[in-house]
């Protein structure tokens, strides 16, 4: 019976061999992901993954769990220097990281990942498109001001940047456009300001 992972501690061969497995699938993608050549690449086996992990869905869930990890300290690494002021400042800089070419391999998977768990209603893939919305509509409302963060217009303040910048960042990874995409949410962060100094 394979190890249960969720309630032990990684192994440092465990940790290795997801560490490859993730370079791999920034790389290769997950979508048609085979365990034979992924095993090649790293230097396992079929056996010893399936030993790990439970299943090939049991791996595909601790790479999409360490894809989020990475997403998580995206968002959080952009958000640091946050000047209080707002999600104006906040889109503005989570979009400089976005927009970053070294961060296309994290954002394609993370755009497969999110359309297939759209599609499918089980397996690996289950909740993570919500739980990424959850993710960032946390970190907006965190940059809100406390006496707007909690009201309706608030919500949908950060439901509308969630969305720009989502829309945005697909139409980056289809078109890699970046002076165009750039510019249009430069435009939204634009009225995000004005509407602000209005009040």
């Amino acid at each position: 019976m394979a190890p249960d992972t969720a309630d032990t501690t990684p192994s440092a061969r465990q940790r290795e061999l997801l560490e490859a497995a993730y370079d791999y699938v920034l790389t290769h993608g997950l979508s048609d992901l085979s365990l034979r050549p992924l095993a090649a690449a790293i230097g396992s086996s079929p056996r010893v993954l399936i030993f790990l992990y439970g299943s090939k869905d049991g791996l595909v869930r601790a790479l999409l769990q360490r894809a989020r990890a990475d997403q998580l300290a995206l968002v959080d690494g952009a958000s640091a220097t946050d000047d209080g002021g707002g999600l104006a400042p906040a889109v503005e800089q989570l979009w400089a990281w976005l927009s970053a070419p070294e961060r296309r391999r994290l954002l394609r998977l993370w755009a497969e990942a999110y359309a297939r768990s759209l599609a499918d209603s089980e397996g690996p893939w289950v909740g993570f498109a919500r739980a990424t919305v959850t993710d960032w509509l946390a970190v907006l409302a965190d940059h809100q001001p406390p006496g707007e963060r909690e009201t309706e217009a608030g919500a949908a303040g950060r439901t509308l940047a969630l969305a720009v910048l989502r829309g945005a960042l697909l139409d980056l990874l289809a078109t890699d456009d970046e002076p165009r995409v750039s510019g249009g949410v430069a435009a939204y962060v634009a009225t995000l300001r004005a509407t602000a100094d209005r009040h």
